[in-house]
């Protein structure tokens, strides 16, 4: 009885997959969104907004672009305008021009639709941030033991005073030669201090409870006699970091479980669009490597 039961049990099983059909799921699709992206800084450079709309669960590479619209960004005082590019629609830039630190800014944006025009606003404050990144360090560590033939890995390690804030959050962006290697939100790293505000970053009072903390990984292959590392290191609002960590928490997520409404936004008003505008302010600290002799 016991083999007739284990037979009984295999042929659906057998069945299962000995053949298959391709079928797409009915994704009930809501009304496209207004997504937004955009931030503004204290570096002296041209910042960027840009608009487009939601797409459908099947057709994510079909991307409309929102074009004609008004973008501007204020403190309450001076009003900086965005402007549209004609070789990248939905693109929108300001001239060259630096925020200042401990501001709040209002993004302002007005979308042509139809009759009707779309009025969409977010605020940011501009943190304060660090005075200077002390030094960079560059530091082997073998993930691979045992196989002599593996590349070597180096470690980036940033060295400075952090401030007391502990509501204040690094966010890390590290450019290789002139190739960004976290140009994704997906890619972004961040350094959130609550605990540890107020310590030297990678010092040894820090490190008593803590572990050192690299923010990139660079292959000893990629490594070249002059290669110019650059780190720029963001002092976010905590808001924004949340948003960073809901979106990289909901990609390959469930489609049947709808849209991931757990990635907040502050575009208001609420449930209009999706995105995040930023404020932040910058340093900056570059490395030149050089092979130890």
């Amino acid at each position: 009885m016991k083999k007739l039961t284990y037979l009984i049990l295999l042929i659906p099983l057998l069945a299962l997959f000995a053949c298959h059909e391709d079928f797409m799921i009915d994704l009930e699709e809501g009304e496209p969104l207004i997504g937004v992206e955009g931030s503004f800084t204290d570096e002296y450079k041209r910042h960027e907004v840009i608009l487009s709309y939601t797409s459908e669960f099947y057709n994510a590479d079909e991307i409309k672009m929102i074009t004609g619209a008004r973008v501007v960004v204020t403190d309450g005082v001076d009003t900086i305008p965005y402007i549209e590019q004609l070789d990248q629609p939905g693109h929108y830039l300001t001239d060259s021009i630096a925020g200042h630190k401990n501001t709040t800014y209002r993004l302002l944006v007005d979308i042509p639709e139809g009759d009707e025009t779309v009025h969409l606003w977010a605020e940011s404050f501009m943190n304060d941030n660090i005075e200077e990144i002390d030094s960079l360090v560059l530091k082997t560590n073998n993930m691979f033991p045992g196989m002599p033939w593996m590349d070597t890995i180096y470690l980036l390690y940033p060295y400075f005073q952090s401030l007391p804030d502990p509501s204040i959050v690094y966010m890390i962006k590290v450019t290789e030669d002139t190739i960004p290697q976290n140009d994704t939100l997906l890619q972004v790293n961040t350094i959130p201090m609550a605990g540890y505000a107020g310590y030297y970053v990678n010092g040894p009072e820090m490190l008593e409870d803590n572990m050192e903390i690299p923010v990139c990984m660079i292959f000893e292959s990629q490594l070249y006699d002059g290669k110019l590392i650059r780190l720029d290191l963001y002092s976010i609002p905590y808001d924004y970091m949340i948003f960073i960590y809901s979106v990289k928490m909901s990609m390959g997520s469930n489609p049947l479980l709808g849209p991931p409404t757990n990635v907040p936004t502050n575009i208001q008003p609420q449930g209009t669009a999706v995105g995040f505008f930023y404020a932040a302010s910058v340093v900056s600290k570059e490395l030149i490597y050089h092979p130890k002799e």
